[in-house]
């Protein structure tokens, strides 16, 4: 009986931890980037239960491409910038078409079990 509690009580914490990045969301800081060489794009990482900004994370994965659009394998590159805000990403990429581009993410929060992942789809307009 003990050995089943135990094993209960595993499973609802691991559950927990699971769940707990859930709670967490890129967002982009505007829908709408210009089309064209140098474009800036800026993302925040949200603890939507207080609606703050998360400073701490470590982004790991970061790709841009114009999946929504139906073109995956039309990429750009993408670099990371250093940004002043705390929990905000600045990338600088070259974005050739306009169109949906589709911006993956994800980051390690320090006490969270598993990463953040988020797709964002950004407009590139001209």
């Amino acid at each position: 009986m003990v050995l089943l509690l135990m094993g209960a009580g595993v499973a609802v914490a691991s559950s927990f931890g699971r769940d707990a990045s859930d709670h967490y969301a890129f967002e982009l800081v505007e829908r709408e980037v210009k089309q064209g060489y140098g474009t800036t794009i800026l993302v925040r990482l949200v603890d939507e239960r207080t609606g703050k900004v998360v400073p701490d994370a470590v982004l790991f994965i970061s790709r841009i491409d114009m999946s929504p659009d139906g073109m995956g394998q039309m990429t750009a590159p993408l670099e990371l910038q250093a940004d002043t805000l705390p929990g905000y990403y600045r990338f600088e990429t070259d974005l050739a078409m306009e169109g949906a581009w589709a911006l993956t993410l994800a980051a390690k929060i320090p006490g969270l079990p598993d990463p953040v992942q988020r797709r964002l789809v950004l407009q590139a307009v001209q």
